[in-house]
């Protein structure tokens, strides 16, 4: 599988990358028909296990990236765009054979989010908000207790007073890492 979608998502991401830099969005059309085409590829190699492989890597990127997008902090585009790569990887891996979404989309999720965490921390000493960004990740994380798992009230996409990196470039980075480590 890896040779057979190495193409198809180089193209993804690298388009994903530019629409999110240029206007902040991840369109659908770049989307779902990569994630169709996901589905449609691991059925054609693996029948109806490559089904349900394919529909466990998009239920872990669509439920992991869904809950950040749930809290504000991520986009629908990107949980979008994550869930399309779980359709295309889940299912093999070339030198162990046959292997759960999890192996392998959890390496993109954590390879993801080093790569999201490096640019964010870059990001914010070039533009000198690296002690706010300290600070808001601490409440984020501390805050859970008087919040519950509500949405920060202040750091969220829809406040225009809070800063905005596109992820499209941290999702790039991780998944074409992944292929390389894979």
């Amino acid at each position: 599988m890896h040779t057979i979608a190495w193409w198809p998502t180089v193209l993804t991401v690298v388009v994903a990358t530019v629409t999110d830099i240029r206007s902040r969005r991840i369109p659908n059309w770049l989307v779902v028909p990569f994630l169709l085409a996901g589905i449609s590829v691991s059925v054609w190699l693996h029948g109806w296990q490559g089904l349900g492989q394919s529909f466990e890597g998009i239920g872990l990127g669509a439920v992991i990236y869904g809950f950040l997008s749930f809290l504000g902090g991520m986009g629908m585009g990107d949980v979008k765009l994550m869930a399309a790569i779980g359709a295309w990887i889940g299912p093999l891996s070339p030198d162990r054979g046959w292997i759960g979404p999890l192996e392998h989309v959890g390496v993109v999720l954590i390879l993801t989010a080093l790569a999201g965490g490096i640019m964010a921390i870059c990001w914010a000493v070039y533009a000198g908000f690296l002690g706010t960004m300290l600070r808001g990740t601490g409440s984020l994380l501390f805050g859970f207790a008087r919040r519950g798992l509500r949405p920060h009230p202040e750091l969220v996409l829809s406040n225009p007073q809070s800063r905005k990196m596109p992820y499209a470039p941290a999702i790039a980075i991780g998944t074409l890492l992944s292929f390389l480590a894979g």
